[in-house]
């Protein structure tokens, strides 16, 4: 077919690009004591800025998992089916460590090059991350009973992904998955109904119903189930010992809004064999141990999210004309990407410091668990509440562009509400600040000690502490206020990360914008003197 006209001012594609090259993550890597793990991140870095891994995170969406019940001589099976991407997205997740290998490593900063590796592989492609989540987060859960963690542990923390469907503890890895949510119950999983009932050998038989449950196709789930003693936190295992399947079945896959590649879904309990994990009748208080590591993957994953999205914005303005300028020079559009990447280096500085709170709080430092109590909810809340007000905004920085598939940017704003969902909604975790600011006064004196650090040193800052102040001594229909109450707690805390750590520029555009009211409810709303060209250069990958 003849040319009938020449293809111009297109964006030029992404193509590869280090992911790594990003400041506000390597500087907070070497701040929260992991320097020593930069190699590494640079290495997983490259890789995931490949237009060879973002392939594999396109595939892995477009062909979703699918559900097999039985095989074909109609035996029950529950096998499920993923597109080979998928798979070689976990090979080289766990390989790398980012699931529960930090739980195995002595060494100071552990957590934190997890964090970071984390960080850069969840923005080729999100979905496998929550079965790599939940894989870190079962472990201090399951130490409460250290028979199993001796077990089950090691086979955990390895570094090879196993896939199938055989006797955990004859595999070479294990992937763990989390399954408490009820049809009755949602957030509120002391309404659970499943029942546990004792056996003369030492465990349990479960039966009832799971409603959402996360990755059913991993080798072992931490469950809650009713037991004599009272609610109950459990281990079960796909596969028994001897080979046979466990009486635990799949019913369906939920047809989610994003979050394609990863199954999720619904499982039955039919006298499932189960072992008890931590104290009988304490599952509350067990599993819990569960969901605080999740909620830091939480927040981890949509600092990701939104940096995926900067770079894809800025890589569309950088290379498209308009109005006779590349779009990059146009006023309007540098005060829209500039608060973009402000959100997006806000974020990431919160995360590394929440990472290096839960590094040096397993490591024994009561100061910094007490931090990390208050500070990793405050922060779930919040920054995954932005995320998807982020993604809107970056992918209305293509246009038309934006809105087709090919961009990447759809799957990117479908993604998006995931994370303030998972594990309870804002509400949830709104009024569970509220909870632990009540039940552990010890973790509000650790959080504005922390706020206090940066105390002096803007008035913006200054004026917002004060406020602060004011708005926690007023217990005042507390529960009806608690969002603005979270947001306020969460703004101030990215403030104190920025201003001590940030060039001056970034910190006082923060400020000035998010604390200081010059602002206006949507992205590109920076006040006047803002130096975008700064903030634009940081958040602009070299590689």
């Amino acid at each position: 077919m003849p040319a009938t006209h020449e293809v111009f001012n297109q964006a030029t594609p992404l193509g590869d690009y280090s992911a790594a090259d990003d400041p506000a993550l390597l500087e907070g890597l070497r701040r929260e004591g992991a320097a020593w793990a930069e190699a590494d991140v640079r290495e997983i870095g490259d890789a995931a800025g490949s237009e060879r891994v973002r392939a594999w995170g396109e595939s892995a969406n477009a062909y979703p998992p699918v559900l097999r019940t039985h095989d074909r001589y109609g035996h029950r099976v529950d096998e499920i089916d993923f597109q080979p991407a998928y798979h070689v997205l976990m090979d080289q997740a766990v390989e790398h460590g980012l699931h529960a290998a930090p739980w195995a490593e002595e060494r100071e900063g552990a957590h934190v090059a997890r964090a970071a590796k984390f960080f850069l592989w969840s923005q080729a492609e999100s979905g496998h991350g929550c079965p790599i989540s939940m894989t870190y987060a079962s472990v201090p859960a399951l130490r409460r009973s250290p028979a199993l963690a001796e077990q089950y542990e090691p086979l955990l923390t390895a570094r090879a992904y196993d896939f199938g469907l055989r006797p955990p503890l004859t595999k070479r890895g294990l992937i763990a998955g989390m399954s408490m949510t009820e049809k009755q119950g949602g957030s509120d999983v002391r309404a659970n109904t499943t029942r546990a009932v004792p056996t003369s050998e030492g465990h349990y038989l479960l039966t009832g119903h799971k409603w959402f449950t996360s990755a059913p196709m991993s080798d072992v789930f931490l469950t809650l189930a009713q037991a004599p003693e009272g609610l109950t936190c459990f281990l079960v295992p796909r596969v028994l010992p001897d080979g046979s399947r466990n009486r635990l079945y799949i019913q369906r896959l939920k047809d989610k809004l994003g979050n394609k590649s990863n199954a999720s879904g619904e499982l039955e309990y039919d006298g499932a064999l189960a072992h008890v994990v931590g104290e009988p009748g304490r599952g509350v208080r067990t599993i819990i141990e569960m969901v605080n590591s999740t909620r830091l993957d939480c927040v981890i994953g949509s600092a990701a999210g939104m940096r995926a999205a900067v770079v894809h914005a800025l890589n569309h303005a950088g290379s498209r004309g308009a109005f006779g300028k590349p779009l990059v020079e146009q006023p309007l559009m540098r005060n829209v990407l500039a608060d973009l990447a402000l959100e997006s280096e806000a974020a990431t500085a919160l995360m590394t410091r929440l990472a290096g709170a839960v590094d040096r709080s397993v490591r024994g430092d009561e100061g910094e668990a007490a931090f990390r109590r208050l500070g990793v909810a405050v922060g779930k809340f919040w920054v995954t509440k932005r995320q998807p007000v982020h993604a809107a905004e970056a992918l209305e920085c293509l246009g038309g562009n934006g809105y087709v598939e090919e961009s990447g940017m759809p799957r990117l704003f479908r993604d998006s509400p995931l994370n303030s969902i998972w594990e309870g909604s804002g509400n949830v975790a709104a009024l569970d600040v509220l909870r632990a600011m009540a039940k552990s006064p010890e973790s509000v004196e650790a959080f504005m000690a922390e706020l206090d650090t940066a105390a002096g040193s803007d008035d913006h800052y200054d004026a917002a502490l004060k406020r602060l102040g004011q708005v926690l001594g007023d217990l005042d229909e507390i529960q009806y206020r608690a969002r603005s109450v979270v947001e306020l707690m969460a703004l101030a805390l990215q403030a104190s990360v920025l201003l001590r750590y940030a060039p001056t520029p970034v910190a006082e555009a923060f400020t000035a914008s998010r604390l200081g009211g010059e602002w206006g409810h949507v992205f590109g709303t920076l006040p006047r003197g803002v130096d975008t060209g700064l903030i634009l250069d940081r958040a602009r990958p070299r590689g």
